[in-house]
C-alpha cells in the first residue's frame, strides 16, 4: 500500500507537470515587441511613449542594474480565438531568474492612453487583453524595471549591487517568450483543484482515511482523462474531484480569515523611488482582481505609500479610491509607515500614527483601528499607550514568530504597556504575513495556534510582497477551496476589523502579556548605520525645538507658524523611521539618501530655530541661553529664553601619575595615563561610582561575525572575541573656554580615535566625545563603564517613559536580551544610589553583572554598541569618520537621568537679544515633562502641548500657561476632545494632574 501510494504521487507529479500546466495555454503566439532604453533614472509614460523604439527579440539581453527598459507590445487576435471557455491574455516574461517574487526584475502594463493596467511580476506574468481595451488588434506598452537581485537568493553575500555607483552596467537579464495566449478555463480550474487537493493531502496523517480517499479521487482524474487531450476532458477530470472537494469541513477545525495583503517594505533591497513604483504595480494587480471577484478584500497599512501613488499615479488613486468605498481596499495600520518601534523617540511615534490616521480620514473618510505591524523588529513596551492615545483598538504583529529561543506563549492576548494601557492583540500563528493559502500553511496555523479551547479563529495575511504583486487569482482559487473543506481549516475572505471584531467576541478574557515585545534577533539593528541613527535623532530634536519656538513666536508675536513646512519635515522623517530605514539593514542607496534627507532636514530648522529665537529675543545686546528643554538649565527655565547663570566655582585640574584630576565642586573624575576613567566620585554622597580596579571610558573592539542577516544580527558569540583598545597614544590637557579638556588619541584596529574628557563647571555629569575615523570590517565597537552598584535591572528610556530589564541570566528570556535598546539614557542602581550614562546618538546597549573576588562586591557594567561593520546589504557600512557624545553623572536618579538625555541631545544655543522669553508653559513638578510644545494641526492657532509622567510612579504638579487661554482640553493624539481621565482636571488657565506611572496627557488649550 505504501509502494502504490508513492508510485500514484509520482505519476499526479508528472502528469501535472507534463500534460495539465502546458494545457492551461490552449495556444499562443509570438507578439510584435520594441524596446527603448531610459538613459538614467525612470522616466514618466508621457515622456517614454513618444521615443523611437527599436526591434527586440527574445532572449535579447537587457537591464544594467537599476535601469528601466520601456517595451511596446503590439499583435493581432486571430479569428476564432477567446471562444466560450477561454480567456485572451498578454504573457510576458521580462527573463525572470529567481522563484522569488519581488527580488528580480518587474514589469507594469500600460495602455496607449496613459493609464496603468496591471503589473508583470514572476508569478504574474499575465495580462487579460480584456483589461487592455477591446478590438482585433493589442497595443501595449510595458515599464520593465532591471532590479538586481541583491540578495542572491536571500543569502545575503556582500555585493555592489545595493549602490547606483558600483552597480556596473552589465546586463542582468534576458528576455523570454512574449506571447498572446488564449487560457483554458476548465483546465485552469482543474489545476486549482488539483492543486488544493494534493497539499491538502500531504499534510494530512498517513493513517487518516481522508488522505487515501483523495489519492484514489486524483488517481481516478487521470485515469478518466486522455494525456492527448486534456482540454476535452478536463471536465471530466474535475468531476472525478469534485465529490472529495464538496466534503465539508470538520465541526472543530480551526477557522481563519483570510486577507488580502502585500507588506512592500518602503525601502530596502531596493531604493525609496523603486518603492514608489512597486506599490503602482501591486495596487494595479489588486484592483484588477476585485473586478474579477467582488468579494475579494485587499488590506493596505502605511499612508505614505498611498501618498506616494496620490502624487505620481493619480489615475490610479480614483481607482483605489472607488475600491475603498466599497469595502475592498481596506486602510490599515493607521501609521505613515510601518516604523520601527524600538528607536523612534515618543513625539515621532506619536506623530506616525498623527500623520498615518489624518491621511487615511482625509483621502478615504476611514477610522483606522488596527495597528498592523507584522515585520517590525520587536515591539515597544510603550506602544500600547501610544496606539490607544491614537484612537486605536487592535493591534497586529507577525516578527515575533522569529524568536531564536523563547516562544510567545499566545497568540491572541491583551497587551499591556509600561502605563497599564491595553491593546487587543493577535499574532497569526500561520507564521507569515505574505501566505499563498496553501494547504501547508493553513495546516500550520490550525496546529500553531495556542489559543486552542478558547478561541477558534486566525489571520492569515496573503500575498507577495516587496513588488511580488500581492495577492493571486491562485491564491484566491485557493481560498475558495478551502472555505468548508474536510482535513483544512475554514477560510473567509475579510477584512483586520472583521476578524478582530469576531475575536475579541469570542474570547472576552484573554491573557495578558505585560511590557515590551522584545524580539531575540536583529539586536544589531540597534546600532547598524550609525549616521542614520545620528540623523533620526537630530532631527527628532530639532522638530521639537522649531516647534516649539514657532508656537512661542506665533502666541507672543503674531508670527505665521510654519505648519506646511513641520508638516512636510516630519513626514519625512517618519518615512526615515521605516523598519528597515532606521534599523540599517537597507542597501546602500538607501543609506545615503536617509543622510541627504537628514542633511536637508537640518539645513531647514537650523535657520528655522535660529530666526524665530532671535525674533523672541529681540534686538539687543544681552547674551542670552535659549533653552528648549523641558528643564531648568543654567538659571534658565524650561522652554524659555533668559540670562546664564554662570557656576561660582570653576572647573579644577590637576596633573597626577601622568593622567589628571578634573573637579569642580559636584562631581570628580580621575584620567589615567591611557585616558581611561579610573575614579568619579560625587561629593553629595561621597560615593565612588567606578568600580575598584576597574575602569571607565574603556573602548573594547570584538569579532563580528554573526551566523546570518549580517546588518540585523548581533549573535551572542560575539562577546567570546574582545580586544582591549586601553592602551593611547597620547593624553594631553586642552581648554573650550574656561573650562579645561583631556584629549585622548587612541588606535582602535586600525582605526584613528580621538576623545575628549570634559567637565564643565557646576555639571553634575562628565562629558566624554568620541570621534572615530572607522575602518574596519566585520567588527563591533563597545565603550564601556564598571560601577560600584550592585543591580539586579536596568532602566532604559524609551518613548514617554523607561523600560527595567534584568541584569542577571535567571532564564532563557532574560539570557536572550544580551543587547538591549536605550533612547536618550540608561540608569543603573541599588537602593540609594544610582548612576546614569545618556548620549547623543546611541540605540545599542548592553549590561552585565560581576561579583568581584576581591571584595565580594558587585559591578554592573553598562556598555554602548558605537560602531559596526557589516558587510551586507551594504559591504561597506559606516565606514568613515563618526561622532559620539556620552555623559556620565554618578549619584543619579532616575529624574536626573531624564534630564541628562534632554541636556545631551538639545544643544544649548546662545542668542544676543533685549530682553528673556518667558516660557509658554510651566509645570510644577520635575516628574511630569513637556514633550511637544505646538499649534493645533487644524490651523485654529490653539496651542496643544503633550506630556508625561517621566518616572514610573504616581505624580502630581500643576501646568499652567502663560497667555491667555479661553479653556483647556484633554484631547487624543489627534487632538480631538476626549473625556478627560481620573487625575486630570482641566481649569481656566492650566491644568491639575495626577498621573498613573508613565501616563501620558494631550492638552489643547484654546486661545
Amino acid at each position: 500500500m505504501h509502494d502504490d501510494r508513492l508510485l500514484t504521487e509520482a505519476r499526479l507529479n508528472r502528469f501535472v507537470a507534463d500534460r495539465l500546466l502546458p494545457a492551461v495555454y490552449a495556444r499562443a503566439l509570438p507578439l510584435t515587441v520594441t524596446g527603448w532604453n531610459v538613459p538614467d533614472e525612470p522616466v514618466s509614460f508621457a515622456e517614454a511613449v513618444d521615443q523611437d523604439y527599436v526591434p527586440v527579440v527574445g532572449g535579447e539581453p537587457w537591464g544594467a542594474p537599476w535601469s528601466t527598459k520601456w517595451l511596446r507590445i503590439s499583435g493581432t487576435v486571430p479569428a476564432g480565438w477567446g471562444g466560450e471557455g477561454r480567456t485572451l491574455e498578454a504573457v510576458v516574461d521580462l527573463g525572470f531568474t529567481i522563484e522569488i517574487p519581488g527580488f528580480q526584475c518587474e514589469g507594469i502594463a500600460w495602455r496607449l492612453d496613459g493609464t496603468i493596467a496591471k503589473a508583470i511580476s514572476p508569478r504574474n506574468q499575465h495580462v487579460s487583453v480584456d483589461l487592455l481595451g477591446s478590438g482585433d488588434g493589442i497595443e501595449f506598452l510595458v515599464e520593465a524595471a532591471a532590479n538586481p537581485d541583491v540578495a542572491r537568493g536571500f543569502v545575503f553575500a556582500p555585493t555592489p549591487l545595493g549602490d547606483k555607483a558600483t552597480a556596473g552596467a552589465l546586463p542582468q537579464y534576458r528576455l523570454g517568450p512574449i506571447v498572446l495566449a488564449e487560457r483554458d478555463l476548465q483546465v485552469w480550474e482543474l489545476c486549482q483543484d488539483v492543486g488544493s487537493l494534493n497539499g491538502l493531502m500531504h499534510v494530512l496523517p498517513v493513517d487518516l482515511p481522508r488522505r487515501s480517499e483523495i489519492l484514489r479521487a486524483l488517481e481516478t482524474m487521470m485515469d478518466v482523462m486522455d494525456p492527448t487531450d486534456v482540454s476535452g476532458t478536463a471536465v471530466a477530470g474535475r468531476a472525478a474531484l469534485a465529490e472529495v472537494l464538496s466534503r465539508p469541513a470538520y465541526a472543530s477545525a480551526h477557522n481563519v480569515v483570510a486577507t488580502g495583503h502585500a507588506h512592500i517594505d518602503s525601502a530596502w533591497l531596493w531604493p525609496v523611488r523603486e518603492t514608489i513604483r512597486k506599490c503602482a504595480r501591486t495596487f494595479a494587480n489588486v484592483l484588477a482582481l476585485m473586478n474579477d471577484h467582488p468579494d475579494f478584500v485587499f488590506s493596505c497599512s502605511s499612508a505614505q505609500q498611498l501618498a506616494w501613488i496620490k502624487e505620481f499615479y493619480p489615475d490610479l488613486f480614483v481607482r483605489i479610491k472607488a475600491k475603498v468605498a466599497t469595502g475592498q481596499f481596506v486602510p490599515v495600520g493607521g501609521m505613515w509607515v510601518e516604523a520601527d518601534t524600538n528607536m523612534p523617540g515618543g513625539e515621532a511615534m506619536a506623530r506616525q500614527f498623527v500623520e498615518g490616521k489624518s491621511f487615511f480620514r482625509r483621502e478615504f473618510g476611514v477610522e483606522c483601528r488596527e495597528t498592523w505591524l507584522p515585520d517590525s523588529f520587536g515591539y515597544s513596551g510603550a506602544l500600547p499607550q501610544i496606539a490607544r492615545a491614537a484612537g486605536m483598538e487592535w493591534f497586529l504583529t507577525q516578527k515575533i514568530s522569529w524568536n531564536q529561543v523563547n516562544r510567545m506563549p499566545h497568540h491572541t492576548f491583551l497587551w499591556e504597556g509600561i502605563d497599564g494601557s491595553r491593546i487587543f492583540t493577535h499574532f497569526p500563528p500561520v507564521d507569515t504575513y505574505s501566505s499563498e493559502l496553501s494547504a501547508a500553511e493553513l495546516a500550520h496555523a490550525q496546529r500553531n495556534y495556542r489559543e486552542h479551547g478558547r478561541g477558534t479563529l486566525s489571520l492569515v495575511p496573503f500575498g507577495y510582497g516587496d513588488g511580488g504583486g500581492g495577492p493571486t487569482r491562485e491564491m484566491i482559487a485557493a481560498a475558495y477551496r478551502a472555505a468548508d473543506l474536510e482535513g483544512s481549516p475554514t477560510v473567509s475572505i475579510g477584512s483586520p476589523a472583521q476578524f478582530f471584531a469576531q475575536a475579541a467576541a469570542e474570547y472576552p478574557d484573554p491573557p495578558v502579556w505585560l511590557g515590551e515585545m522584545y524580539l531575540e534577533l536583529h539586536r544589531g539593528t540597534y546600532t547598524s548605520q550609525a549616521n542614520t541613527k545620528l540623523g533620526n535623532r537630530r532631527s527628532e530634536h530639532l522638530l521639537r525645538e522649531a516647534e516649539l519656538w514657532a508656537a512661542t513666536a506665533a502666541v507672543r508675536l503674531g508670527m505665521e507658524y510654519p505648519a506646511g513646512q513641520l508638516k512636510r519635515l516630519w513626514q519625512l522623517v517618519l518615512l526615515q523611521q521605516f523598519h528597515d530605514i532606521l534599523p540599517g539593514s537597507s542597501i546602500a542607496w538607501v543609506h545615503r539618501d536617509a543622510e541627504r534627507n537628514y542633511d536637508a532636514i537640518a539645513g531647514e530648522l537650523y535657520p528655522l530655530i535660529r530666526e524665530t529665537v532671535q525674533a523672541l529675543a529681540g534686538a539687543g545686546d544681552e547674551p542670552l541661553l535659549v533653552n528648549a528643554a523641558p528643564h531648568e538649565r543654567a538659571g534658565v527655565p524650561a522652554l524659555g529664553i533668559g540670562p546664564m547663570v554662570l557656576p561660582d566655582e570653576p572647573v579644577r585640574i590637576t596633573e597626577a601619575d601622568g593622567g589628571y584630576v578634573l573637579a569642580n565642586g559636584i562631581i570628580r573624575a580621575a584620567v589615567d595615563a591611557n585616558g581611561l576613567l579610573t575614579s568619579l566620585l560625587d561629593y553629595a554622597t561621597g560615593r565612588e561610582a567606578i568600580a575598584p580596579g576597574s575602569f571607565g571610558n574603556h573602548l573594547e573592539l570584538h569579532r563580528d561575525t554573526p551566523n546570518a542577516w549580517d546588518a540585523w544580527d548581533i549573535d551572542e558569540f560575539y562577546r567570546h572575541n574582545v580586544t582591549s583598545c586601553a592602551a593611547a597614544r597620547s593624553v594631553t590637557l586642552e581648554r573650550m573656554g574656561r573650562e579645561p579638556v583631556v584629549v585622548i588619541e587612541r588606535l582602535v584596529g586600525s582605526s584613528p580615535v580621538t576623545q575628549r574628557i570634559r567637565l564643565a563647571a557646576g555639571s553634575p555629569s562628565l562629558s566624554i566625545q568620541t570621534l572615530v575615523d572607522w575602518q574596519e570590517s566585520e567588527k563591533l565597537l563597545k565603550l564601556g563603564f564598571p560601577f560600584d552598584v550592585r543591580a539586579d535591572r536596568s532602566a532604559a528610556e524609551t518613548q514617554f517613559g523607561h523600560v527595567y530589564r534584568p541584569t542577571h541570566t535567571n532564564t532563557s528570556w532574560e539570557a536572550a536580551k544580551f543587547e538591549i535598546c536605550a533612547h536618550r539614557w540608561i540608569h543603573v542602581a541599588e537602593p540609594g544610589y544610582g548612576v546614569a550614562v545618556s548620549n547623543s546618538n546611541s540605540y545599542g546597549h548592553d549590561v552585565t553583572r560581576a561579583v568581584r573576588s576581591s571584595d565580594q562586591g558587585t559591578t554592573t557594567t553598562v556598555r554602548l554598541s558605537l560602531l559596526r561593520a557589516p558587510r551586507s546589504p551594504d559591504p561597506f557600512t559606516d565606514q568613515g569618520p563618526h561622532g559620539f557624545w556620552v555623559t556620565v553623572r554618578p549619584g543619579a536618579a532616575i529624574a536626573d537621568a531624564v534630564e541628562e538625555g534632554y541636556r545631551t541631545n538639545l544643544e544649548a544655543l546662545h542668542v544676543r537679544g533685549a530682553a528673556p522669553v518667558q516660557p509658554l508653559f510651566t509645570v510644577y513638578n520635575r516628574a511630569l515633562v513637556i514633550e511637544a510644545v505646538k499649534l493645533a494641526e487644524d490651523g485654529s492657532g490653539d496651542v496643544v502641548v503633550r506630556l508625561y509622567e517621566s518616572l514610573g510612579q504616581r505624580s502630581t504638579g500643576l501646568v499652567t500657561a502663560h497667555f491667555p487661554v479661553r479653556s483647556v482640553e484633554v484631547t487624543d493624539l489627534l487632538e480631538e476632545a476626549v473625556a478627560a481621565p481620573a487625575g486630570v482636571v482641566p481649569g481656566p488657565g492650566g491644568a491639575e494632574l495626577t498621573l498613573r506611572p508613565f501616563q501620558l496627557v494631550t492638552l489643547r488649550f484654546r486661545r
